[in-house]
């Protein structure tokens, strides 16, 4: 079976989750062999088991339950669901858990995303090496006993949970959002349904439909939001709500249709948790605009600073029981729901600020974007450490300039920063800049993209 070959197994096991493309890489018989090793790595005794809307997913997550029952565990299968859905039900349930998704990527992908009991990660370092190598030997423990599998709906507590943890209440609003064909189609509706007096909601391709059939269910991409912006703009919406393909992430469109960067809203919701907890603990990735910190300390707050990626987001959390954390991709991870990221409740965040008030989202925002962003641009770049090296010949030498390499390399000036980072999976840099205005920004974005693209045609 080609899914079971170690070469395949190794390129699909990433540093968080198992994903590839079906049947190729991933299919029936490579996610039994995973459930069987999951629970003899993890020695879960209970597993959830949830899966998205892609053609795939209903057969993988039953292959999955089927080894996972094998090895002993008991499965409770709570079938469709969004990524953080799965998590509240780890949480609720106090189980381990595994979600079937690829998140934003194509229809030919698929993937597994396991976490322990209460939401807890797993990443190469916590346990998917040990997996992964199980899988690829084979050599299962004999099991002692049979699991059971029983079903169990968890949308309406799930829906309810959420409501408890940002109650929206005010002035009635009207919001655009767009599930791009992906889970949030499944599950805004529970969540909206129970805020009927208090939002009038305009749905946008929420029928589950896994090849999505109008644009890709990844809002990071500006392309993807062009048809809810024009969107925002027919209704005359208050804000617009954008959710990637398992809707563990959300965008912002105000009621201009102009995008907001996930930096203001994670200071946003910063203020809105350090209000619950003085002094608290607030988690920021390296790529978040310099403002996010800057507003933490001013109100109070522990900005804390980590690398990207959520395995490092939720152990640095865990280990200073942060209140919340949010990363520039969009990614929001609450204290109170179990460390983990949920793009319904960074939504629920929004709309609670903004019913409370009677500004525009745009006014509303305008106290937490000090600083203007280029957003993120990725180039193809065959030698990246070669590139990253340039940039720091050119710019460690200037004054006034700082380097770290906490995660790629950042450099850092009082009128500027800019962090360029390779990515794990694909010959591309990543690179997000801000300024102290637009045209210091456009400067030193323009002068790192230079660096960074002569390199690639060299």
């Amino acid at each position: 079976m080609a899914s079971l070959d170690p070469a395949n197994i190794n390129a699909i096991f990433k540093a968080y989750d198992v994903r590839g493309t079906v049947p190729d890489q991933l299919d029936e018989d490579l996610a039994r062999a995973t459930g069987k090793a999951y629970v003899q790595v993890t020695g879960a005794t209970e597993v959830v088991v949830g899966y998205d809307m892609r053609p795939s997913s209903p057969g993988m997550a039953g292959a999955f339950a089927d080894g996972a029952t094998w090895a002993g565990a008991d499965v409770t299968m709570i079938g469709l669901a969004s990524t953080d859905q799965l998590y509240f039900a780890s949480g609720h349930l106090n189980m381990a858990g595994a979600m079937f998704t690829a998140s934003h990527n194509p229809a030919q992908y698929n993937g597994i995303k396991m976490c322990r009991a209460l939401a807890q990660p797993i990443g190469l370092e916590t346990g998917l090496a040990e997996i992964r190598d199980l899988v690829i030997s084979g050599d299962f423990a004999a099991p002692t006993r049979t699991g059971s599998l029983t079903e169990h709906d968890v949308l309406a507590a799930y829906a309810a949970h959420l409501l408890s943890l940002a109650p929206v209440s005010g002035r009635t609003l009207k919001v655009v959002a767009d599930a791009g064909n992906g889970m949030a189609g499944y599950t805004a509706p529970a969540v909206f349904d129970r805020l009927a007096d208090q939002v009038e909601l305009v749905p946008l391709y929420f029928e589950l439909d896994g090849t999505f059939p109008h644009h890709e269910a990844n809002p990071i991409e500006a392309a993807n939001l062009v048809d809810l912006q024009a969107k925002v703009l027919e209704e005359q919406a208050d804000i617009g709500l954008a959710f990637d393909g398992d809707a563990d992430r959300c965008f912002l469109v105000d009621e201009t249709g102009r995008a907001v960067s996930p930096s203001t809203l994670t200071a946003l919701i910063a203020e809105r948790e350090l209000a619950k907890d003085p002094g608290a603990s607030i988690i920021y990735n390296l790529i978040t605009s310099r403002a996010v910190p800057e507003l933490v300390s001013e109100l109070g707050g522990t900005p804390v600073r980590t690398r990207v990626g959520h395995s490092f987001i939720k152990a640095t959390m865990a280990e200073t029981d942060a209140i919340f954390g949010g990363e520039h991709s969009g990614h929001f991870y609450f204290r109170d729901f179990w460390r983990a990221d949920s793009g319904m409740l960074a939504a629920l965040h929004a709309l609670a600020a903004l019913a409370g008030t009677d500004q525009t989202l745009s006014q509303l925002l305008a106290t937490y974007e000090r600083y203007p962003l280029s957003g993120e641009i990725n180039s193809t770049v065959g030698d990246q450490q070669a590139a990253i090296a340039a940039i720091e010949e050119t710019f460690g030498s200037r004054d006034g300039v700082t380097l770290d390499r906490l995660d790629g390399l950042t450099v850092s000036h009082a009128d500027w920063q800019f962090n360029v980072r390779a990515s794990n999976t694909e010959p591309l840099l990543r690179l997000n800049a801000e300024g102290k205005d637009e045209e210091t920004m456009a400067a030193i974005r323009d002068e790192a993209l230079a660096l960074i693209r002569t390199g690639a045609d060299a």
